[in-house]
């Protein structure tokens, strides 16, 4: 067998692994499939990058239209053939919930946060829901497949600021998603429960068999 092919058999079975480890109580809307897309990834998930933040609470199902086989549709990127616009998003209403939280983050690099945004009062987020300060969709520089994870969390109440930085990696994301917990006011138990869904993005550089060995990276 040839070298490239062990490398691409090798790669494939981290992927997979990688996802599996991934999955937590919370429902996802796609088996995560693995399709040519997810075929190029060398930036396999590891345990402390799968998420997992809100372990112990309960959970809600989140379904998207933008996500398709388990893969984030073009259109949600921020790449020369996406539009960057923040994916469709819809979940039953929670009860006891005032205000929904959406964290849209890069499970690959440390965090690095795609959308933030607080105060949601909807339970169907339409495809470009989030402004521009809010949301700024999958950009894989070097063309590798990634998993992005986006946690939507009911809350009794207001906060006082969601925290984190969009576009920019955030290695205490775990600790701002668990302040939600607590709200505007000081009170604690703020957090009812929570809905996650995981979706794979490759740069359109590195699809159909293209390998960053035979594809320049410009």
């Amino acid at each position: 067998m040839k070298k490239t092919g062990i490398i691409s058999i090798l790669l494939t079975a981290a992927l997979l692994m990688g996802i599996t480890g991934c999955q937590d109580k919370a429902v996802s809307s796609s088996s995560m499939e693995t399709s040519d897309t997810a075929k190029a990834t060398v930036n396999p998930l590891t345990d402390d990058m799968c998420g997992g933040y809100l372990d112990g609470y309960d959970t809600f199902k989140v379904t998207s239209e933008s996500l398709t086989d388990g893969v984030w549709n073009d259109i949600t990127s921020n790449t020369d053939i996406g539009e960057n616009k923040s994916p469709q998003l819809s979940w039953e209403a929670v009860e006891g919930a005032s205000v929904y939280a959406v964290y849209m983050f890069d499970t690959n690099t440390n965090g690095y946060l795609h959308w933030k945004s607080g105060g949601v009062t909807e339970t169907s987020l339409p495809e470009g829901w989030a402004s521009p300060l809010d949301y700024n969709g999958p950009h894989i520089g070097h063309g590798y497949t990634h998993n992005f994870d986006i946690y939507v969390i009911a809350l009794k109440a207001p906060v006082e600021r969601l925290k984190g930085t969009v576009n920019g990696q955030n290695k205490k994301l775990g600790e701002f998603i668990k302040e939600l917990d607590t709200d505007k006011d000081g009170n604690t138990g703020n957090i009812i429960s929570y809905g996650k869904i995981s979706g794979l993005f490759t740069d359109s550089r590195f699809r159909d068999g293209k390998t960053p060995e035979s594809t320049p990276v410009m």
